[in-house]
């Protein structure tokens, strides 16, 4: 069963995507104009060392409803995330990167199926990136379905909307914005997958390489399967 859906909080991590900031903000503020409920965007600035914690701050002077979360210092995609959810104020996140890769214009549709269903997922379905590069993530995506049984056919998208309190009650490690459609079914929540749009890099470099990533995952792959067995899902009613 969805749950209420009162708001949306856009979180986007950033790391040395100064190039990216304002172009981001002006599509992120056209496509969240038309929602009827009340929104936010906060940019988690993930210890940048270029000018993007200084162009968010422009940002700010001439838009309203956006939002800086600046971090000491760079901690990854996963503890951005974290950060930008802990400060948002409405009842649902949405999510996605900061290299403009991920359409705006999907936000709203996603929302839209918040109603419908706990968790939306995007999946890109024309992928704009490198042969080597999508090759290395159908074969990631192929081993952690096969293995956790997830369902999700990319993850490796980061347009997704989800309840901030489920997302909050996860457990918190290095890597988790890679699992999250396995997390959330381990809580019973219900997990729908959409195709999305998916536009190629014009600015700044991608931060990681395929080997680097790998090597990371298999331990993360080995670690949620083990949860996955023993994670307590509890069936009782109160009927007092």
């Amino acid at each position: 069963m969805s749950r209420p859906l009162s708001g949306v909080s856009v979180v986007v991590p950033v790391f040395d995507e100064e190039d990216n900031i304002g172009p981001l903000a002006d599509e992120l503020g056209a496509a969240l104009a038309g929602l009827e409920i009340p929104w936010e965007v906060i940019f988690v600035d993930d210890g940048s060392r270029d000018g993007t914690r200084k162009r968010v701050l422009e940002t700010l002077e001439h838009k309203t409803g956006f939002r800086l979360v600046p971090l000491d210092r760079n901690q990854g995609q996963s503890a951005a995330l974290v950060a930008g959810v802990r400060a948002a104020r409405h009842s649902h996140v949405a999510t996605l990167d900061g290299d403009l890769q991920n359409d705006p214009r999907d936000v709203p549709r996603v929302v839209a199926l918040a109603r419908e269903d706990d968790v939306v997922i995007g999946r890109r379905a024309q992928r704009r990136d490198t042969v080597w590069r999508r090759l290395a993530g159908k074969l990631a995506n192929s081993v952690r379905r096969s293995v956790l049984g997830d369902g999700a056919s990319d993850t490796g998208c980061s347009l997704k909307l989800f309840p901030t309190q489920a997302f909050l009650a996860l457990p918190r490690f290095d890597g988790m914005h890679r699992f999250l459609p396995a997390l959330f079914r381990y809580q019973g929540l219900s997990v729908r997958e959409i195709d999305v749009n998916h536009r190629a890099r014009v600015a700044g470099r991608s931060k990681y390489t395929n080997f680097a990533r790998l090597r990371r995952t298999v331990f993360d792959l080995a670690g949620v399967y083990w949860l996955s067995k023993r994670t307590i899902r509890v069936g009782a009613r109160d009927e007092s």
